[in-house]
């Protein structure tokens, strides 16, 4: 005998498609008449009279009104007939009862509407409130309350009830059992990790209430408990800090760690490691090591180089902590574009956002650093030309030259660019070059913009041609020391600019993590032809072979997405922890209820935790932005420009925003094979986005999940 949730759920999604199909397919009205109307208008127009034009621009606005409503309903998406709704929740308000279905749009079914999840007004009181809760909203501006009598989820394929999950259980229909169906107990969740767990698949609804957490029990009463130990098999959890920057590890830094922090202070250090290795942490503290014996050091003669805007603040407020209060901390982007303007006032300073890609894939090319060389080597400097004027010549002139450029790229890397391509990116960076000229000859209808890859280009040309980039009081800019952190996202020509900004000591620092390179077009292909591109030696690369961040669990994972493109074995890692999960589901909005239930439960237990949402798309990003907010999760943020906030709470944004940064738990969000094809780029970012978690790692998936991470899971079913 079926239970009785499972027979009123069989009855409602039988009443839906008889109703769906009693309807048919609707017909969608035809714009037609509203576009020969409005063509009526403009002919009246051209012709009326001053007191008639009123009129007819009201009829031209009410028209064009109707038109925009028709095309916008038109976006929406139509009901799939073969999985309406994915949510059925009950109100009792007095002595009325109303059931609502959730889906993906509005079908409004007498007695059973199907309100679409994200902007219905009535889908709040699912989103915020569980079964047996009273509640109190605003709905369509009026006052309601009542209690959730039922709130369950389902899910339907092919037009059939395959799953319900409610509080009272878990349901699924047998497999090749007509009519039959079992229900699941309830399991406690397991929250942290044995050694060698399984990295395992689940469907949503295969009757775990799962949440996230660390089995932590006592952070609540202790805001200021201390950092993470290194032995943290110690414990099943370990405690938060309210404060989510580098805590000081200097009582745990290793023997490798320490090795390269204490290097002599002049000569290259290139530090290598897997994600949460330490890389980052050794280039800071070897900042502080070396500031200890030469002052000078923590002063603006040291620059500190990030990739990204996020990791520049993260980086600003960890030196201080360690004693070291003036190194520049900057972006790249930032500190060239601050040079650009001292020595090429007369540039435009604007950013070019759409660029043809043939183009930046040539600019960022190492090529291309020879193309300048040997412009500048075998042409003479133009006579009455001031340095700028030269240097901007040089720039225009090796980009524009089809002929060297192929000549160069046929001898260093064939195959990278055909004859044609070459040609067409030439004569689109010429044209621009026309466009700069009528800028600075100051004509009024001149439009200019540089790309981000001209600046390091234009730099080096005054470099090869002028000379050192002057600094203040008519001497060089000279660095004591230099790091570049995520050195791999940083193309050849960018790290030379730098380079040569060094004093005679050539003290210069590089970290990074080539499986973490998500810059197709950045140039960095391998170390040895990175270095060999900087005249640096192989030999000088360190490699840390030990993640403290991850545990074993996750960093297994992440090295599994890589495939072909590990360049390692498993880095050794000091815990284990909960296993990574992967969540499925039909819909995007039964993806944000199950994780805003699970967030709200954690934010309750684990106050000081820190959670990252990160998604392949800022589109994704704010749809589940709204539905967490809407659904009341505590100390929620939508992160779009790397505004991280380092504190509790949790943080909605994309992987692309989050390279070089650690939360207590993430939350890999669609990792679909159409958001994350078989390609090396999509594997990395998988990878990176997998690397950042402490803790606790799960992925959820609308679509059919990616092969990297169906390489990786064993279904659970």
């Amino acid at each position: 005998m079926r239970h009785p949730i499972v027979e009123e759920e069989l009855a409602i999604l039988g009443e839906v498609n008889s109703r769906l199909d009693s309807a048919g397919t609707r017909r969608e009205p035809s714009e037609a008449s509203i576009l020969e109307e409005l063509e009526h208008i403009r002919s009246a127009l051209a012709t009326a009279k001053a007191e008639d034009r009123a009129a007819l621009l009201q009829q031209w606005d009410r028209q064009s009104a109707l038109l925009g409503q028709l095309r916008s309903a038109r976006g929406t998406p139509s009901l799939d007939l073969a999985s309406p709704y994915f949510a059925h929740f009950r109100l009792l308000e007095s002595s009325q009862r109303h059931d609502i279905l959730l889906g993906k749009t509005t079908r409004m079914l007498p007695g059973l509407p199907i309100v679409d999840w994200r902007n219905a007004p009535i889908s709040r009181i699912f989103y915020r409130y569980r079964q047996g809760e009273e509640y109190e909203e605003e709905i369509a501006g009026r006052e309601r309350s009542g209690v959730v009598a039922a709130r369950r989820t389902v899910v339907i394929r092919e037009r059939r009830l395959e799953r319900v999950e409610s509080p009272e259980g878990v349901f699924r229909a047998l497999a090749g059992v007509a009519g039959e169906w079992q229900q699941s107990a309830t399991e406690s969740p397991r929250l942290a990790g044995g050694q060698g767990a399984a990295i395992r698949a689940r469907e949503i609804h295969a009757g775990e209430h799962v949440h996230l957490g660390t089995g932590a029990e006592n952070e609540r009463d202790d805001p200021d408990a201390g950092r993470v130990s290194a032995d943290a098999d110690a414990s099943p959890g370990f405690r938060r800090r309210a404060d989510k920057h580098l805590p000081d590890i200097a009582g745990l830094i290793d023997g490798e760690q320490f090795a390269l922090i204490t290097r002599p202070s002049s000569g290259v250090v290139v530090i290598r490691g897997t994600a949460g290795s330490g890389k980052t942490t050794v280039a800071l503290h070897r900042i502080a090591y070396l500031a200890y014996d030469d002052p000078a050091i923590d002063s603006a003669q040291t620059l500190f180089v990030v990739f990204s805007t996020a990791l520049r603040d993260y980086v600003g407020h960890v030196l201080p902590g360690l004693a070291v209060r003036n190194v520049q901390v900057r972006t790249f982007q930032d500190w060239a574009a601050e040079q650009l303007r001292r020595l090429f006032p007369r540039l435009p300073r604007r950013i070019r956002e759409i660029t043809p890609a043939i183009v930046t894939r040539l600019k960022l090319h190492p090529v291309l650093m020879v193309a300048l060389r040997e412009h500048v080597r075998t042409t003479g400097r133009q006579p009455g030309l001031s340095d700028a004027e030269q240097a901007i010549d040089d720039w225009a002139s090796a980009l524009a030259r089809a002929e060297l450029l192929e000549a160069l790229f046929a001898r260093s890397a064939p195959g990278a660019f055909s004859a044609d391509e070459l040609r067409r990116a030439s004569l689109w960076c010429r044209d621009r070059h026309d466009e700069i000229n009528a800028w600075i000859a100051g004509r009024a209808s001149a439009d200019a913009e540089l790309d981000a890859e001209d600046l390091p280009l234009l730099l080096r040309a005054w470099q090869l041609r002028v000379g050192p980039l002057p600094g203040g009081a008519g001497r060089p800019l000279r660095y004591r020391h230099v790091a570049i952190d995520e050195v791999q996202d940083f193309s050849p020509l960018e790290v030379q600019v730098l380079m040569d900004c060094l004093d005679q000591r050539r003290s210069l620092t590089l970290a990074g993590d080539t499986q973490q390179h998500i810059l197709e077009e950045g140039g960095f292909s391998s170390w040895t032809e990175f270095l060999a591109q900087l005249g640096i030696a192989a030999d000088e690369v360190s490699t840390l072979r030990v993640s403290y961040r991850c545990t074993r669990e996750i960093a297994e994972f992440a090295l599994g997405v890589l495939g072909e493109l590990r360049e390692d074995d498993p880095p050794l890692t000091v815990r284990s922890g909960p296993p990574v999960e992967l969540f499925r589901f039909t819909d995007h909005g039964a993806c944000a209820a199950f994780l805003a239930d699970a967030l709200r439960d954690l934010a309750d237990a684990e106050p000081l935790a820190s959670v990252a949402v990160l998604t392949p798309s800022p589109e994704l990003s704010t749809l589940y932005a709204r539905a967490l907010g809407a659904s009341e999760v505590p100390r929620l943020r939508r992160v779009e420009r790397q505004d991280f906030a380092f504190a509790p709470g949790i943080e909605v944004t994309e992987i692309d925003q989050v390279k070089g940064l650690e939360f207590d738990y993430v939350v890999l969000v669609e990792v679909s094979s159409v958001s994350y094809p078989d390609t090396p780029a999509a594997r990395r970012k998988l990878h990176v986005g997998a690397t950042r978690p402490v803790h606790q790692l799960w992925l959820t998936s609308v679509g059919t999940p990616a092969v990297a991470v169906r390489s990786q899971i064993r279904e659970n079913r």
